[in-house]
Order: C-alpha cells, then structure tokens, then sequence
C-alpha cells in the first residue's frame, strides 16, 4: 500500500525532494513513436515552460530537472522563509496567475482601493491562509505542472482519460550529499538514456541551461543558485560551486553503469575545455562581480558583442 503523501513529505526533515511523474499511455510524453512515426518532441517544451513559470509562483525553487520521453524529474526545495514574508496581496496575486480566485481575493488585487465588511476580512483571511499554505505544497506544485499539460495533450491527441500515473514519485533528500547525488543523477538521465552524448547538448535539463548562462557569465533566475559555502551570510542556495558541480556531472557521466545504455565518452576533454571557459576566469568574475561590470556583465566576447549592438541602438535612435 503507498504511504500517505503527507507521511512522504516533512519539511521539518528536509526542505529538498526528488519528484518523478510518469505517463501510463503507451503513446511517449515526448518523442517519436516508433510504431506510428509521429514526433511529441514539442511537448517537452511545454513541460519545462511550465515548470519554470511556476518557480515564479510558488515558494519552491527547482533545484534541477529532466524531460525524458515518459517521465520528468525535478529536484525540488520549499522556501518556507520566503512565503511568510509575502503580503496577503501578493499570496492572491500569485494565485490568480493560476486560478480565478474568488471574489474577495479578486477585490484585494484590483486596482481601487478595497473597502471589506469585517465578515468579508475574516472569510478573505481564510482564503489567503489556504492560498500561502498551497504555495508551499509539493503537490499542489505537482498538481499544477502535470493538470495542464495531461489536458493539452489529450486535446492533441483527440483523447481523454489519464495521462499521467496517479500518484508522482517522491524522495526526501536528507542532506546535501544526497542532494548533490540526485541532481547529477537528474541531469545525466539523457545521457544515460543515450538521448545526449554530452552535457550541454541534453536539451530540457537543467545542467544545460545552467551551462547557457554560465558561458553568459550568469545563473539562471529560474532555478535555485550555487552560492558556494560562504563565510558571510548570502542570498539562499545551493552550498556548493557551480564549478565543483559542472565537474561533478561530467566525471560522473564518464562512468560505465552496466544497466545504462549512455555515457560520456572517455576522450572528451574536460567539461570547462569544450565550454570554452576557464575556471579562474570564472572565479575571478565571481568573487569580484560588482566591481568588475557595471551596466552589464560578461564573458570578453559576450560584452563585445553587447557593445556593438548598443552602438547599433544608439546610432538608430
């Protein structure tokens, strides 16, 4: 018998959870089936937009991901901090990007100043209290990035009926080993699939879009950064080096697993290498960031061509 959701989920054990979704028809999530030649490539987009629009609306931060053919993963971490400091408006704002609300909430976000009874205070306190309190729910976080898509492609597929498995897989990550083991696991899943032969080239993971805007001289927004192991308190993260971790993944793709169809192959130089960048280049644009850029910041080449598309502005203008 599954364990309750509930008994799976503890945030006063751990703020961080492996959740993997599978879809029950024999037609793949995502790409081609064999049988009948038609590509669902396009579907993983959807999952990842998706994935990524609702880092902006709840408390939770994506700590990695993977789009494969019939399943996703993501590593996930519930800020619980954050969520107390929003304000009631702000719980019903980023809930009516989801949902209509109800009236009250609706009234708390228009733009005239709201007048309420003390009745409808009390009832709108209620509300909110639910909103704040999903806003940190795993399976509401869950319930909201495979709802949509099961419906969109139901609706491609003239069907109806279940798309995803009932219930989503979930594993608590008790310390940041087992963090660190399980986002490397997420991240090479394409290249243990043999969908990838590197890295950077496994699209809708979140190892290469951390790679992208690394090259860029950045982290992305959307997903929870590395910020080292700081002396000085820092904005929250991932207590490791984006270095360290970019290492960590291509070392480990390089393992031979015997049940595993994918690996890196052993004669491809280093990760930094074929990325072009430098690991003092990077620390030293790390450690010294505000006072090495100023309106922008990059990589020697990226801030060139920036520069020549600022003139191009300018001389439009």
């Amino acid at each position: 018998m599954p364990l309750a959701r509930k008994r799976q989920i503890c945030l006063a054990d751990t703020p961080y959870y492996h959740c993997v979704s599978r879809c029950v028809r024999r037609a793949f999530l995502c790409g081609e089936d064999k049988l009948t030649g038609k590509s669902y490539e396009h579907r993983r987009q959807w999952v990842e937009d998706r994935l990524l629009f609702l880092t902006t609306v709840f408390a939770i931060e994506v700590c990695a991901y993977a789009v494969m053919s019939n399943h996703t993963h993501v590593v996930l971490h519930v800020n619980s901090a954050k969520v107390k400091n929003w304000s009631g408006k702000e719980i019903a704002q980023r809930w009516h990007k989801l949902h209509k609300g109800t009236l009250l909430s609706q009234k708390l976000t228009s733009k005239e100043a709201p007048v309420f009874t003390e009745a409808e205070l009390i009832t709108l306190q209620s509300t909110l209290a639910v909103y704040r309190s999903r806003l940190t729910d795993i399976s509401w976080f869950m319930r909201e990035l495979n709802e949509p898509i099961a419906r969109q492609a139901n609706q491609e597929d003239n069907c109806t009926g279940h798309f995803w498995e009932g219930r989503f897989k979930s594993q608590a990550l008790l310390d940041e080993h087992a963090l660190t083991a399980c986002m490397v696991y997420v991240d090479l899943n394409p290249i243990r699939a043999k969908m990838a032969s590197t890295p950077e080239s496994s699209k809708h993971t979140s190892v290469r879009r951390r790679i992208h805007d690394f090259k860029k001289g950045y982290q992305p927004s959307t997903l929870l950064p590395f910020v080292g192991n700081p002396i000085q308190p820092q904005p929250p993260g991932l207590m490791f080096d984006l270095i360290d971790y970019l290492k960590l993944v291509d070392l480990s793709g390089r393992i031979i697993v015997p049940n595993k169809r994918g690996a890196i192959d052993m004669n491809d130089s280093p990760i930094l290498q074929r990325l072009g960048s430098d690991e003092q280049m990077w620390q030293d644009m790390f450690l010294t960031f505000e006072t090495t850029f100023s309106v922008a910041a990059g990589q020697s080449g990226t801030l060139k061509r920036y520069k020549r598309k600022r003139r191009q502005k300018s001389s439009i203008c």
